[in-house]
């Protein structure tokens, strides 16, 4: 399985990788539950709670400042993608245009199917965050999140939701799906949080 699937880092390669990480030889599609089939153009994400509630629509995605980003992948089920290829809008393009409470520290992440996971307020405001369209140079494939999917490289990827479509403002930590089922509420690579204790 590790020969087929996965590879061990080489040396060049071994700070890049997390302790316990193989890298995936492709890009795996890991999804609990039904793939969302969302039409591009009715695509929204909504903000609200600790902010002044908006509705973003595709168009006013797509007017945001566009950049390129290359970023490593980290996977709790001990997977890791180097050099991912993204093109989206950088998180703090985007919070530009959200007014929030001055009480809000954490967010929900909302997503079309249902899926919810919380990150803090700080771990989402920091400048490597995007939201990503493109994969590769194509539209990001609906089993990797599209239309749109949220990106946070120094989290595991369960934190880097699919299919967003909402911003839940809270003025304390709340747990989404996986963290109710007994996965870490922050989810550091590099401190292997993968399990709640």
């Amino acid at each position: 399985m590790l020969g087929k699937f996965f590879q061990k880092s080489s040396n060049a390669e071994s700070d890049r990788v997390p302790p316990g990480q193989y890298l995936a030889k492709g890009f795996p599609v890991l999804t609990y539950g039904q793939t969302p089939r969302i039409i591009q153009e009715q695509w929204q994400l909504r903000v609200w709670g600790l902010a002044k509630e908006k509705t973003f629509s595709w168009a006013d995605f797509m007017a945001m400042p566009q950049h390129n980003f290359t970023a490593d992948f980290h996977c709790v089920t001990r997977w890791s993608k180097l050099d991912v290829q993204w093109t989206g809008v950088k998180v703090t393009d985007f919070m530009q245009q959200v007014e929030i409470d001055p009480q809000a520290v954490h967010i929900m992440e909302h997503c079309y199917g249902g899926y919810t996971t919380n990150i803090s307020l700080e771990d989402f405001l920091r400048e490597e965050n995007f939201f990503a369209h493109t994969l590769f140079g194509e539209p990001l494939a609906e089993e990797h999140g599209g239309p749109l999917r949220l990106v946070v490289p120094h989290l595991y990827a369960w934190k880097s939701a699919k299919w967003i479509n909402g911003l839940e403002f809270l003025n304390r930590e709340d747990f989404g799906f996986w963290e109710r089922n007994g996965y870490h509420k922050r989810g550091e690579p590099w401190a292997e949080e993968r399990y709640s204790m």
